[in-house]
């Protein structure tokens, strides 16, 4: 079974737009696991603007699942990741100030940085994960960093499945085909929905992982958050 890692950007969001602590994030994280979430995901910005940097050391505290911290490796972030030591950190190359995440590394150009980053991780006990593009060269790429996993950036494929093109899989697949020869584990995020897990899980052999916020949070307010947890569950058996 695929795990989930729900990640909970959005409920910062919501509490920041008012400032005090409501909805609170700490309970949040805690009811996500107790409905059956497998792991915890954030992703905090140098501009703090939703999870903030108090919020990952508080976290640390009440997960007992899977404790996922992604982001772009500057110097804060790294510090951030060494003192909480989460069970992953995923690396995501964003831009400062920018709304979403919105493209792979590229594990070429960037290798020696990425391998020096992996390896002071590693050192410490932290799986290390890759934000990535379906590309074959990209992959091969962030093998030679000596990077514990990949995730891959979904965005491409959730786009061409709602226009009803299921052939936007076939690079992902032939991507995830290539990490197992490589033994990369796979991880998968952004723009995974309810509408397009299921299909996205039946054609990317030996992912382990998917990291879930928008549209999880987003479906929850009509479902429920319990229930929506619940349904991916149940997609990614």
């Amino acid at each position: 079974m695929t795990k989930l890692s729900v990640n909970i950007n959005k409920i910062a969001t919501l509490r920041n737009a008012r400032g005090g602590n409501v909805p609170d994030l700490l309970k949040v994280a805690t009811d996500i696991q107790k409905f059956g979430g497998q792991g915890i995901t954030i992703h905090p910005r140098p501009d703090e603007r939703h999870i903030r940097y108090q919020d990952a050391r508080d976290l640390k505290a009440i997960v007992y699942t899977e404790y996922n911290i992604e982001g772009n490796p500057q110097h804060n972030f790294i510090d951030l990741v060494l003192e909480c030591k989460p069970d992953q950190v995923t690396l995501v190359p964003d831009a400062i100030g920018a709304i979403t995440s919105s493209a792979g590394w590229d594990t070429i150009k960037n290798q020696a940085y990425l391998t020096e980053v992996i390896q002071e991780f590693q050192r410490n006990g932290i799986r290390t994960s890759i934000f990535v593009d379906p590309v074959l060269e990209i992959i091969e790429g962030a093998k030679k960093t000596g990077t514990d996993r990949i995730e891959l950036y979904t965005e491409a494929f959730a786009h061409q499945y709602s226009l009803g093109n299921e052939k936007g899989i076939d690079s992902y697949t032939e991507a995830a085909k290539l990490a197992n020869e490589l033994n990369l584990g796979i991880n998968a995020g952004h723009d995974l929905s309810l509408d397009n897990i299921e299909f996205f899980k039946q054609n990317i052999p030996g992912l382990l992982e998917v990291s879930i916020g928008h549209a999880l949070i987003s479906e929850a307010l009509y479902l429920g958050l319990d229930n929506v947890i619940n349904m991916y569950l149940r997609k990614l058996k």
